[in-house]
């Protein structure tokens, strides 16, 4: 159906129930959270339970064991639950059973302090893990929060509001000013300016007149739009968004199922040997039934995994603390991981390399005219205007301190600018096409210099407004985005750590090869749609490896998903994107960026020299059991001391 054949009605006044933006507010950081975990509390009580087991044990053997036993079921009945739970769904066993199998060995033989203790540190490790990793876990909420509910649909010149799912290709919807909009689709009637920084990054709105093509989640403007429904709405480019950031959430990293297939080999290897030498050295080497026991249990105490477990998250846990005092906030320790192995950093320009707010870097006056009663003139003009570019002009008079002028009469010019009265004389300031057009070709006014000069601006990736009084020019106004102070710094210092740098923009390839110019990234992309991010994303990280994102609003939620790590910013960023982020940069400091990658190198440094030295001290003390024979209380002090030392080791980071 065509639009044309559709009777369209006059604006109507807003009604209470039309829909309006909302603003998705990002989950915010609570600092009583991990006390408040279910885990933790677990394994302090435990801790706690031992502690008093421990100090009863002189004066009432009952009364110590009966403590010992609930300090066992406190701490060690989270990680039984999942131990049992995978022998009975996956027929596998895992670290957490054979981590309780070592304590109730060391208990069967008398040893229940020793047993307690590698509960207490086992289930301790396991609670700061889960606080992490639920951290990490990312909520498309704040996405969801900006896709409309309702539109006001036009049937037979009447005007129904309706759910967005009844929408249908061809029908015709009318949006008021300052209205989300529903669907995709092209406008049919109308001019207004459209915030479209949900979807494309622009910094500025995008005028859309009749024939433009329009997105549903964006923002209208102060002119209503008639808009004719082009695309259905799971197929909207908003929806699309959506499904991007939820087939990047679904994908399991490979490091994953590396550390999964690892913990099952490893239990099993040492669940069979336990077995083995429980029920071979009694036929084979003649021992006698306790002293193959007494090994077994040794055996089972020394190669529990707690060294092992130990010498990764204290390290980890430590670096993303150290972050978290310069305002880096990860949501998981294999974030960090991931960002050691960092080869290119990509990011957005608009609020990220940039403030996000338009300044004026431009004001000429024209000749006859003086540049301060220009710039009165002007901003009086604007501050009518909730315009982007009109309140850049206003924050410069207030600026330099300019008078403002009294305006006689002002209104706004839809799909261009806006125009007023003072003292009699016409203004209109809006777009630098007039330039093309006949009005202003006339012999007595230097049209080829303003021409030049607009030219001149664009190339620079500037946004060129004219000045008229009444139809001669007056001036020229050129606006940008301004610059981060630290962002040049910050490319600088990413690049000594021999990182590339990338930018990706849905802003114009002028504005960003002059933005690239000023910051001095390596590789430029530009006119992109989020869509378009994930494609370039995607081919980064096929080319170069693991890739870190850094972007603010819900247009970089799919990238920040596809990418290794996704860093959102925190000040300014939008709800959507700090939700689907891995690390929150909370005070917008990328220069900090690069130092985060030097710390989570370091961490990764130490965890492999945790490891090592684990490992070492384990088969040490394994092979001492079968050689020479140790007592357990030896093989469990050589065993929890080497998991001491790993986590001393670990947080070295947080000097």
């Amino acid at each position: 159906m065509q639009a044309t054949s559709k009777q369209m009605p006059k604006p109507i006044a807003r009604q209470g129930n039309a829909q309006q933006p909302r603003t998705p507010e990002p989950r915010r950081f609570d600092p009583k959270a991990m006390l408040g975990n279910s885990e933790m509390q677990a394994a302090l009580g435990s801790g706690l339970l031992m502690l008093i087991a421990w100090a009863t044990s002189g004066w009432s053997e009952i009364l110590s064991v009966l403590l010992y036993v609930i300090s066992y079921t406190v701490g060690g009945w989270i990680k039984a639950k999942e131990g049992v739970e995978t022998l009975v769904k996956e027929r596998d066993l895992d670290v957490n059973l054979l981590m309780i199998a070592a304590a109730l060995g060391a208990a069967s033989i008398g040893y229940w302090n020793e047993g307690a203790m590698l509960i207490f540190i086992f289930a301790l490790s396991g609670a700061l893990e889960s606080y992490t990793m639920e951290r990490s876990k990312k909520d498309i909420s704040s996405l969801m929060a900006l896709k409309p509910a309702t539109a006001v649909r036009i049937e037979q010149g009447a005007m129904n509001e309706v759910a967005i799912d009844l929408l249908a290709i061809g029908d015709l919807l009318l949006v008021r000013p300052g209205e989300l909009i529903p669907a995709d689709g092209k406008v049919c009637r109308g001019e207004s300016a459209v915030n479209q920084a949900s979807i494309t990054g622009e910094s500025l709105p995008v005028e859309k007149t009749a024939g433009s093509e329009v997105f549903a989640g964006t923002v209208n403007g102060e002119g209503p739009l008639y808009i004719e429904v082009t695309k259905a709405a799971e197929n909207t480019l908003f929806a699309k968004i959506i499904k991007m950031v939820e087939e990047a959430e679904s994908e399991v990293p490979d490091s994953q199922r590396f550390i999964k297939r690892l913990e099952s080999i490893y239990a099993r290897v040492v669940v069979a040997a336990t077995v083995a030498l429980i029920v071979l050295p009694p036929y084979l080497l003649d021992w006698s039934w306790s002293d193959t026991f007494y090994k077994a249990m040794v055996f089972l105490v020394v190669a529990s995994p707690c060294a092992l477990v130990s010498s990764i998250m204290p390290a980890m846990l430590s670096a993303i603390s150290k972050s978290a005092r310069k305002g880096i906030l990860f949501k998981g320790g294999v974030h960090l991981e991931n960002m050691a192995r960092t080869s290119v950093v990509a990011f957005d320009k608009t609020g990220t390399l940039t403030e996000g707010i338009p300044q004026v870097t431009d004001f000429i006056a024209g000749e006859g005219y003086d540049r301060r009663e220009l710039l009165a003139v002007s901003a009086s003009i604007e501050k009518l205007s909730r315009h982007p570019l009109a309140e850049a002009i206003v924050r410069m008079a207030e600026e330099e301190q300019v008078e403002l002028c009294n305006i006689q009469e002002s209104k706004s010019v839809t799909g261009w600018g806006i125009e007023g009265t003072v003292q009699g004389q016409q203004w209109r300031i809006g777009k630098s096409n007039l330039l093309d057009e006949p009005a202003v070709q006339r012999d007595d006014e230097p049209v080829q210099h303003w021409k030049t000069l607009r030219q001149q601006f664009e190339a620079e990736g500037k946004t060129v407004s004219l000045i008229l009084a009444g139809d001669k020019i007056a001036g020229m106004i050129a606006l940008q985005d301004t610059v981060r102070p630290q962002a040049e710094v910050a490319v600088r210092k990413l690049q000594k750590l021999g990182i590339k740098v990338a930018m990706l923009t849905g802003d114009r390839a002028e504005a960003a090869q002059a933005m690239a110019a000023r910051t001095g990234v390596d590789m430029v992309f530009a006119d992109l749609l989020p869509e378009d991010k994930v494609s370039h994303i995607k081919a980064l990280r096929e080319q170069y490896g693991h890739v870190i994102m850094v972007g603010d609003g819900v247009n970089d939620a799919p990238a920040l998903a596809t990418a290794t790590v996704g860093m959102g910013m925190g000040m300014k960023g939008s709800g959507a994107a700090l939700e689907i982020a891995d690390v929150v940069l909370m005070n917008d400091n990328i220069e900090e960026i690069s130092s985060t990658i030097a710390l989570a190198r370091r961490s990764q440094r130490i965890v492999k020299q945790n490891m090592i030295f684990a490992v070492t001290v384990i088969v040490s003390l394994m092979l001492g059991n079968f050689l020479q024979g140790i007592a357990l209380p030896f093989g469990v002090v050589g065993h929890e001391g080497s998991t001491i030392l790993v986590i001393l080791n670990g947080l070295r980071l947080l000097r």
